[in-house]
């Protein structure tokens, strides 16, 4: 009988502290669902018609996995960068791009809320012409370096993450001629790309 006290005490002993390690925060929760507050650009004369939507599993209170679906419109190349170039319409395509994707992301809290991402998304670009006819489609990867701040809000049932990337795309097909000409002209990254994800915990 002693002996199996004994044991059960070392047993003890050894297993709380991995219990404890396993969910040291009392307020986390595992999954989330959330979208972006540039969806508020939709509100402008000029509407991107962007729309995103995402889910989130933490598997570890450090480790995220997300998923996306994004919808949006863009009428010039994406590697303009700020300056007097950016959203110049000299440079503008003969037409728009209309993207539609999904993409997976995972993300790593390297110190209390700061945190860095990376993600890919795949997306079928219908390419239209000026009065908005579909000329061809395309494929495009997109990819994303991110770093940035987790915000919790009441008591975690709420979140807001500012956040700068990178965004490249390595793989970018079957453009229109006149809208590769265009292409050509600059980089296949951009740097300094804001976000502002938010999103409920449950």
């Amino acid at each position: 009988m002693k002996a199996k006290l004994i044991i059960i005490s070392v047993l003890c002993l050894f297993t709380s502290p991995i219990a404890q390690a396993q969910n040291p925060d009392p307020i986390f929760k595992k999954h989330y669902i959330g979208s972006t507050l540039f969806m508020l650009g939709n509100l402008s004369k000029d509407p991107p018609d962007f729309y995103q939507m995402n889910y989130g599993f933490r598997f570890t209170p450090k480790d995220e996995l997300s998923i996306e679906a994004i919808t949006w419109s863009y009428k010039g190349p994406l590697g303009r960068p700020y300056g007097p170039d950016f959203d110049n319409e000299s440079s503008n395509f003969p037409g728009k791009v209309r993207a539609y994707g999904a993409g997976l992301a995972y993300k790593r809290f390297i110190w209390k809320g700061v945190f860095g991402q990376v993600h890919s998304t795949a997306l079928k670009q219908n390419y239209l012409d000026v009065n908005g006819d579909k000329i061809q489609s395309g494929f495009q990867l997109f990819c994303t370096l991110r770093a940035g701040y987790h915000f919790r809000l009441f008591k975690n049932r709420l979140f807001i993450a500012p956040s700068i990337a990178m965004t490249f795309w390595p793989v970018n097909t079957n453009l229109p001629a006149s809208f590769q000409a265009e292409e050509d002209k600059w980089h296949s990254y951009f740097l300094g790309e804001p976000g502002l994800l938010f999103g409920i915990n449950f």
